[in-house]
């Protein structure tokens, strides 16, 4: 399994053009095994649907009907584990709590992390796809 930061399971769900074929031939080659998306990306786009930085064709709750069903697609909880390895990432990290889940549910589960966020690419302390 890999693991999707929410920006890329958004663009991939989107179709969107910022997601390079680079990229959706990395999650279309890990649909079998399985794509990995922490429950806190779904708190995340509902937080910027309602701040009116991402714009859906649907409600929130359509859209995550649809999403988490799309190919491959593995819903990952927030444990008490993730919750305190977010806390305690070794190393220094951005304080972003959003990131610091997704990175530590990377991490917990021993899956790499699909990512364009430059603060992440640059964390030595979490597997990557690039």
């Amino acid at each position: 399994m890999i693991v999707l930061d929410t920006h890329i399971w958004v663009w991939w769900v989107h179709n969107d053009a910022q997601l390079t074929d680079k990229y959706r031939e990395i999650i279309q080659a890990h649909e079998d095994e399985g794509l990995g998306v922490s429950i806190f990306s779904c708190w995340e786009v509902a937080k910027l649907v309602k701040l009116n930085r991402l714009t859906l064709h649907c409600s929130i709750d359509e859209w995550l009907q649809t999403a988490l069903h799309y190919p491959g697609i593995q819903l990952l909880a927030l444990t008490p584990e993730i919750a305190v390895e977010s806390t305690q990432l070794p190393g220094e990290f951005h304080r972003d709590p959003a990131d610091q889940i997704i990175v530590a549910t990377a991490r917990l589960h021993d899956c790499p992390l699909l990512t364009v966020d430059d603060k992440i690419l640059n964390y030595s302390h979490v597997k990557l796809l690039k």
